[in-house]
This record gives structure tokens, sequence and C-alpha cells, in this order.
């Protein structure tokens, strides 16, 4: 009988799921739809039949030792999924009880950049490392921070929102309600307006003039930098450099060995890899200047969603 945990990322349009072993191979991997469901007892009984499914089409038979899980919102702490802004179940979710009705095993839950971080504690760069931060960078700007080889997680569940600093008061409206927020400035879409904010001042000799707003994407984006794009290449300058502001706080507070890039806009690859850590040199305080690694992810092109909420288990399996 093979050991696996089941690993589970709950987006707000589908859910993506896998069995992971130990050596971080995923089986039986799926997606189940997250949106049509406005009852999340409704969302977790189509959840489970698509699991039961899936490990029923494993190869022998298999021991599920538990399910970690990363969503939107979610408290550690707790077992809750609370009030996620891109989920139809508002309020607070005992999420993890309602699965233990259908698991008797542990069954752990997290955000989905913490689930990151473990993802890439186990299985990526950070292993063996125990101070690094993990940012991810999609539609918004998540975190994971990892001290003294544990996720930080704070009093209540929710420490470690990188994304909702400020970065500029009065800054760009967040969908968290604040103005300024650092992932509405590092991200695909905060990237997407600081082209268009370098458009209405000058826009010659760029070729993403010739796009909409609704057109225009992080990928359109890299490829202009490519061929040496004057505002392509001047926005993702400035991108690497307000995260790079960000990152010189953390530092300060956490002394991480290295940071991991996650994500969409991480593809961009040395375009924000470079200015990031070019940035980061000048802000942060002496003693900490050369210390610090600005690399990307080694989960890159994996399933580090579902790899990094196996990881809620797995780290706790000796």
């Amino acid at each position: 009988m093979k050991d696996y945990v089941i690993g589970i990322d709950i987006g707000g349009t589908f859910t993506k799921f896998g069995f992971v072993d130990r050596e971080g191979n995923i089986y039986g991997e799926g997606s189940s739809p997250t949106d049509p469901y406005d009852k999340v007892e409704d969302y977790i009984e189509n959840l489970v039949k698509e699991l039961k499914k899936a490990e029923e089409e494993l190869e022998g038979p298999a021991k599920i030792l538990g399910v970690g899980i990363g969503a939107p919102n979610a408290n550690f702490h707790k077992g809750t999924i609370e009030n996620a802004t891109n989920l139809k179940w508002k309020g607070v979710i005992p999420f993890a009880e309602m699965m233990n009705k259908h698991y008797d095993v542990p069954v752990r839950i997290t955000n989905d950049a913490n689930a990151a971080a473990l993802g890439e504690k186990v299985y990526g760069g950070g292993q063996g490392m125990d101070n690094f931060i993990m940012i991810t960078l999609g539609t918004g700007l998540g975190s994971g921070i990892i001290v003294n080889g544990d996720l930080v997680y704070g009093h209540d569940g929710f420490a470690g929102e990188l994304g909702h600093t400020n970065v500029e008061e009065n800054g760009r409206k967040c969908g968290c309600g604040n103005h300024g927020c650092l992932e509405t400035y590092v991200s695909a879409p905060g990237i997407k307006r600081t082209v268009f904010e370098l458009l209405a001042h000058d826009s010659r000799g760029s070729e993403l003039v010739n796009y909409t707003f609704d057109e225009l994407d992080s990928e359109m984006i890299y490829n202009a930098a490519q061929k040496e794009d004057p505002v392509a290449l001047k926005a993702f300058d400035i991108t690497g450099k307000i995260l790079a502001r960000k990152l010189a706080d953390s530092v300060a507070h956490t002394s991480p060995k290295a940071i991991f890039l996650f994500g969409g806009l991480a593809k961009a690859g040395d375009y924000i890899l470079k200015p990031t850590k070019q940035y980061l040199e000048e802000y942060v305080m002496g003693i900490f200047r050369d210390k610090v690694d600005i690399v990307p992810s080694q989960l890159m092109g994996r399933n580090a969603a579902v790899l990094g909420s196996s990881s809620l288990i797995w780290k706790d399996i000796a």
C-alpha cells in the first residue's frame, strides 16, 4: 500500500487537486469547479466525489495520510476560510472540520502563498534553508515567510501579507479596499497599469501603444522587453524598484537567506530579478548587503499549488 497526501488548491474559478507521495510525485491530478456552488456544502460534496473517483484510478491500494489545502483567506490556526473576496461563501467557513467528515485524517489549511512557501521548503530551492521568503506574482502578490524553519502565521493566522503593505499614500485602489497596496504595482495587472501610465507621458518607440488596456497582458510586456521596447523595460525597472523597497523592510525584519519569486510575472526572469536585486542592495541596511539571493522558484513548471498544499502534511511526518 502506497502512502499519499491529498493536495488541494482552491481558486475562485477552479480547484486543483492531486495525490502526492513522499518524493513529491503527483498522481491522479484533476480539477473541480469552484464558482458554480453558492453553498460550500455542495462544493465539498462535489469535490469529494471527484477525489474519490481519482483515488480509485490510482495504481494499487492507497493510504491517505492527510489532506492539505491552500485557499484564499485561510486561517491555519482555526482551519477556516474567512471572508474570501473571490469566493462565493462569505463569513467564517470551518472548512477543515467539514472536510474531516469525509476524511478521518489530519486536515490542514493555509493561504496559497504560504502553501507555495512550504512547497519550496520541502521540494524546491528552500530545502535545508530555515529562513527565506516566497513571493507569488500573479493577479495579486502573495507571500509566505519562513523563519527558523517555520511559517510565520502571527497570532491570528494572517501574518505575512506583503501584498497589502502600503507603497504610496492614496495610491492605486486595491481589491482589499485600501489604496496604494504593493500588489497594485507589483503583479500582472500592476505592471500593465504602469505601462499605460508611462505611455501617457511618452510612447515614442514603443510597440505597446498599439494595444488597448483590455488587450495587453504581462506576457506581451515581457515579449516587448525582449525586443528592447523602452516602455516595457522601464515598466520592469519601476516594478522591480517598488518590490525591492518593500523587500528591504522584510529583510530587516527577518534576515532571509533567499527570496524566491514564483508565478506568471516571475517568468520574465532577469527582467524582474535584476532590477529587484539591484535596488534591494541600495535600500537595505549595510549589514544585509550581498547576503540575500533573489532567485526564481524551483517549483516553476510543476503543480506548485498542489505540492505546497500537500507539504502542510508531509512536513510534519518524519
